[in-house]
């Protein structure tokens, strides 16, 4: 995020240091929003896809860094675990034919890695939680060998004074314990993030869209029912996460807002409003200060890089998060971060393409809807979502003159699609490629097979003649052959 990490362990003379320059970052930037001009043009998408690295017996493959170096291309980078690594394609105008641009670049460099991964006997899986997990995968010595991540291990543990402690319950007696004294768990979750570039003036009303959209795009794009062999939530990455990304100190929780929250409320002071409530409400986790003084740059009408900011930023783990950027001449992004990896690229554009566009269709309602429907209902919907998938019925605004109505996730996506597409294309965005993608949700949903839907449904085929763990690694093979061949997921047959 700017900023090099080459530290492990920090004094309290540091956090002295970097609690004062996030202040400065933070005047250095309502400065900027004041700035005429400052963040305005035309709209930008750009995305990261996370990955699993698997072995030919389908078990995690710890070897990120070599592949990493094989590759010897700067959008990848490492990730938390051994066995995990992430692609970050170029940001593209989000006119004209960008989800094809950035599909076929995901595709290059997917293949790059695959390639690298083929000499050490490996694969790529782009999954959002590998059903071969097992405890032994989510160990201190799974860690990537990287000062960030063993900083950032350290950190986390003086705030919680204690283990991670992780209950997730599915279905009947599905369910998972667990407690672990490291962030090595944090890696069981790969996902698929989506960035929207919008004008500061319009950016509290984007964000809110998106928090608004994610529920009901989530619906329809689970792909992690299966954590250590048991099956839990259609997008268990939810609750795993949030419950391993918790720094708060159990015994005595001062904080009621854990560190990877859906939120606390609609955002009503745009940008700055966020990134303050990040600064006030979390603890520094790696207060690495650089030799800017941004308050100085904006006074010479320069464009500071905020290197504090972004670095802490990057350590509170909204599930929607703003975002600044110095680049392109300075701006603002929502950054949409619930969505899993995979299936298929083609499922990933698909849900990327739901994702944005009903963010922009939103948008223009959602002063009236932030004053109207409750935030608790959208907060509710995400967890229903990610708790039940197609199964979820969500809370609606239906009208003026009457309140909230639940809807069923598969009627609501579909009431919802004509003006996602409508609002691509308003926004530029070739037809074709608005209607290809979305026709992509379209038939999922009649189909009724998510990437989830198809995983439950595989591994009930596979268990009737194996037990659990060997149908869980039979199923990971299929899965990753089909995957491969980019077939969209609801088109999946389910025989292994």
């Amino acid at each position: 995020m700017g900023v090099k990490i080459d530290r492990e362990h920090f004094d309290e003379v540091d956090y002295l240091r970097f609690r004062q320059r996030l202040e400065d970052c933070l005047a250095a930037l309502r400065e900027l929003l004041q700035r005429p001009g400052f963040g305005t043009g035309q709209m930008t998408i750009g995305a990261e896809l996370e990955l699993f690295l698997v072995d030919d017996q389908s078990r995690p493959l710890p070897s990120n860094q070599s592949i990493l170096d094989a590759v010897g291309d700067d959008r990848l980078t490492l990730e938390i675990d051994r066995f995990n690594l992430e692609l970050n394609p170029s940001p593209l105008s989000l006119a004209c034919r960008p989800f094809s641009a950035m599909g076929a670049e995901m595709a290059e460099l997917l293949g790059l890695v695959r390639a690298a991964a083929r000499e050490r006997a490996g694969r790529a899986a782009m999954i959002g939680i590998l059903p071969t997990l097992h405890p032994s995968h989510l160990q201190r010595a799974c860690i990537t060998d990287a000062p960030r991540y063993r900083a950032l291990n350290h950190a986390l543990g003086l705030l919680r004074q204690g283990p991670i402690r992780v209950t997730i319950s599915g279905a009947g007696a599905e369910r998972v314990e667990l407690e672990r004294d490291d962030v090595a768990i944090e890696g069981a979750n790969t996902s698929f993030q989506a960035h929207l570039r919008v004008d500061p003036d319009r950016f509290a009303a984007a964000y809110n869209a998106g928090q608004m959209a994610t529920a009901p795009v989530l619906a329809v794009a689970g792909n992690s029912p299966v954590f250590l062999g048991r099956q839990l939530w259609d997008e268990t990455r939810v609750a795993l996460f949030e419950q391993s990304a918790d720094d708060r100190h159990q015994p005595r929780t001062d904080r009621r807002v854990p560190r990877g929250p859906f939120g606390t409320d609609w955002a009503s002071d745009g940008a700055i409003g966020l990134f303050e409530e990040s600064v006030r409400r979390y603890e520094p986790l790696l207060p690495v200060v650089s030799g800017e003084d941004p308050r100085a740059v904006v006074a010479k009408g320069g464009m500071p890089c905020l290197d504090e900011l972004r670095l802490h930023q990057s350590t509170v783990w909204r599930w929607n998060r703003a975002i600044y950027d110095a680049g392109f001449g300075g701006h603002l992004r929502v950054e949409l971060r619930a969505l899993p990896a995979g299936p298929t690229i083609v499922d990933m554009l698909a849900n990327a393409a739901f994702l944005i566009g009903l963010t922009l269709a939103l948008e223009p309602q959602m002063t009236d809807w932030a004053r109207t429907f409750p935030f608790a209902h959208a907060q509710a919907n995400f967890y229903q979502s990610a708790r039940q998938g197609l199964d979820a019925e969500l809370w609606w605004p239906t009208g003026p003159r009457s309140g909230p109505q639940r809807v069923g996730a598969p009627e609501l996506a579909l009431r919802l699609l004509p003006e996602a597409a409508r609002a691509l294309k308003e926004a530029g965005v070739a037809s074709e490629e608005a209607d290809r993608l979305l026709g992509v949700i379209t038939d999922r949903v009649a189909a009724r097979q998510t990437g989830a839907v198809w995983q439950r449904r595989a591994l009930a085929a596979a268990e009737q003649g194996l037990g659990r763990e060997r149908a869980l690694h039979r199923m990971l093979e299929r899965y990753l052959e089909l995957s491969a061949a980019e077939r969209p997921v609801h088109t999946w047959p389910v025989d292994l």
